[in-house]
């Protein structure tokens, strides 16, 4: 019989997994080619505004393969309600029986995308980083703060934010954190401030330009663009970057910011290189602070397959 995995049971197994080895792992099974892992399914909604994310895979030779269905609702959080929900399911790769339902309402997600941030400043963030800047102040800016905190030294915060009470409420958990927090008024402000920022945010218009940037070095990851209408990032800042990377080429060569600059002719495909490659040492990484790179995250089914493998293994049988 197959296993039901609630939410309260997920949150209370996780803090005994070791997240990022396991994310790590995915990422080079993808970029090696040791993955299935077909186009991202996906609905769109315009009233309210909302996506559902359908993903799909396994990793070759494994004993299962997942089929996970997130949702992001983002009006949600004005009656009260969370904006994501969702639900995996682990099947057996070798007879097709379902042998779990995780019913984490999304929260694996919110999760998994909240580790492959850490990831992606565990590899190519400078050296030393000076400030944090985080873009949003919804549940995806506590995820990157929560698993940054533990890669990062850093402790000085500033976030950028559209309303009062949600930057107050993010501000509260940074603190809660030991962050030294402080607002920005712009994305420039944010730019000439910090050398590590990450964009959480669902915007279709872009907040960050990097064009006009006379920093000395910087990392940005790009989290919240991952449909081919969201964009955090002007086309050229992507021109900016001397380090492009992407947790899948192929991928966001059709969502994320990287499709927004090769979709206007400023980049080529041959200019990314994928972060499991950066991971298992097959491409160079950040060769110093100066330097300016972006990881663009759009969200690889390989992630939900080694975090549901994860919880389930974890889960006493």
């Amino acid at each position: 019989m197959s296993k039901i995995i609630t939410l309260d049971e997920i949150k209370q197994i996780l803090p005994s997994i070791d997240l990022i080895p396991i994310i790590e792992q995915g990422f080079v099974a993808y970029s090696e080619q040791r993955c299935v892992v077909p186009p991202v399914g996906e609905l769109s909604f315009e009233n309210p505004p909302a996506d559902v994310h359908i993903k799909y895979g396994y990793i070759k030779d494994d004993d299962f393969y997942i089929i996970k269905v997130a949702s992001g609702f983002y009006d949600n959080p004005k009656s009260g309600l969370p904006s994501s929900n969702g639900l995996m399911l682990l099947f057996s790769s070798k007879t097709g029986e379902l042998i779990a339902t995780l019913l984490d309402e999304g929260y694996l997600t919110d999760v998994r995308t909240g580790v492959a941030g850490a990831i992606a400043a565990k590899h190519l963030a400078p050296q030393i980083v000076n400030s944090i800047g985080i873009v949003g102040t919804g549940t995806q800016a506590h995820m990157q703060l929560r698993y940054l905190a533990p890669v990062i030294d850093c402790r000085k915060l500033q976030i950028l934010g559209r309303t009062n009470d949600t930057i107050d409420s993010f501000r509260e958990y940074a603190e809660m954190l030991g962050f030294e927090v402080s607002v920005a008024n712009s994305g420039d402000e944010v730019l000439n401030t910090c050398n590590l920022v990450v964009t959480t945010t669902p915007s279709t218009k872009p907040l960050l330009d990097l064009e006009n940037y006379t920093g000395n070095g910087i990392h940005i990851t790009a989290v919240g663009s991952d449909t081919p209408v969201k964009q955090e990032l002007t086309e050229r800042s992507l021109l900016r970057a001397d380090l492009l990377v992407a947790d899948s080429r192929s991928q966001c060569e059709s969502r994320g910011e990287i499709h927004h600059a090769i979709e206007a002719g400023l980049i080529s495909p041959n200019d990314i290189f994928e972060l499991g490659h950066l991971i298992n040492g097959n491409s160079v990484g950040r060769k110093n602070d100066q330097q300016i790179s972006i990881c663009d995250l759009t969200g690889v089914a390989v992630q939900d397959i080694q975090i549901a493998k994860a919880v389930y293994d974890a889960t006493p049988k």
